[in-house]
């Protein structure tokens, strides 16, 4: 399980980055792999509303929110947002940040194109603000449900603290730091029951991206996918794109990883190959190997890819009714 948290704050170890700290070591100690942003140490263009990105799906700003900051909003199971209070919402640099995931938006709402996970994600809002007023965390947690909404993931809800100001003091809160740990716990454990299955193929670009996808986006709540490849490419195949997008399941902002890479936080249940070669196929104690023996649509023709498709769609649903048994 992936936990991405999305930091607001400009103070380095201030109450924000405290408790999002917090949440995010309780998620890593029983077992997930966490990433955080910092928004402040990134470079993120604002959206110029340019459209490009409601007609073509692509965010017309070549930056680090598109290089970066999208393929990792991809993979995560959890999204948690954290930001102080700036004129009643997030800080700017966090809301350029939201802002851009309009290209998430436009790929679902104008494209019809399905993130493979978004049945699974989750989103978290941490919030801290120096005042009292009763209307002071409103315009961040709608923010943050139209966020959540925008990159794919059901809101889980919101933990908010009014009256911090001084460094440290969300320290000395009753419950602050006791309530964080205690949702991260909440929130992250059921994903940790998942049975964990690794796909293994030689570029990752095409037939173990698929199963992964399928595993997903019909059986997320079952397997926990994990994909990689033994000699990895750049990019993925887009004629695999193509033929995932007529079933309407979107395949962008993958990034091909070696196997080594996919399994360095997950330990295998299962290992299912696709022609990952002798020598590139992991060896996992007490992982269950099964190969598919799925030849590589690489280089054929788009029907090729579609009938390579078919299959892996429908051994996916027969690996999920195994499972669920």
């Amino acid at each position: 399980m992936f936990v991405l948290g999305l930091q607001g704050s400009p103070r380095k170890k201030g109450n924000t980055d405290i408790l999002l700290a917090e949440f995010m070591d309780t998620a890593k100690q029983i077992g997930a792999e966490t990433h955080v942003i910092k928004v402040y140490d990134h470079t993120i263009s604002p959206c110029i509303e340019c459209s490009v990105c409601e007609k073509k799906g692509l965010c017309s700003i070549q930056d680090e929110m598109s290089l970066e900051i999208y393929p990792l909003l991809r993979r995560a199971d959890l999204v948690v947002l954290a930001s102080p209070i700036f004129f009643y919402n997030v800080t700017a640099p966090l809301k350029a940040l939201i802002d851009r995931t309009q290209t998430f938006w436009s790929r679902k709402y104008r494209l019809d194109m399905d993130d493979p996970r978004r049945k699974i994600r989750k989103g978290f809002l941490l919030a801290i603000g120096a005042t009292k007023g009763k209307t002071l965390f409103h315009g961040t947690i709608a923010t943050a449900k139209y966020f959540f909404d925008a990159i794919g993931a059901s809101s889980l809800g919101q933990l908010t603290y009014p009256q911090i100001e001084d460094p440290g003091e969300i320290k000395r809160h009753p419950t602050a730091i006791s309530d964080t740990k205690q949702k991260a716990l909440e929130i992250v454990s059921p994903f940790l029951q998942r049975k964990r299955v690794l796909f293994a193929c030689r570029e990752n670009a095409c037939r173990s991206q698929m199963a992964a996808a399928f595993a997903h986006y019909y059986a997320g709540d079952l397997i926990e996918a994990v994909c990689g490849g033994s000699t990895p490419i750049e990019a993925v195949n887009p004629n695999m794109m193509a033929v995932m997008e007529e079933k309407g399941i979107d395949m962008g902002f993958i990034i091909p990883q070696h196997i080594e890479n996919a399994i360095e936080y997950v330990q295998p249940d299962i290992i299912i190959t696709m022609g990952c070669g002798e020598d590139g196929c992991p060896f996992v104690p007490g992982a269950k190997i099964i190969d598919w023996k799925i030849d590589d649509p690489a280089g054929k023709p788009l029907e090729f890819m579609r009938q390579v498709r078919d299959d892996i769609f429908q051994r996916v649903q027969d690996l999920a009714k195994t499972i669920k048994q």
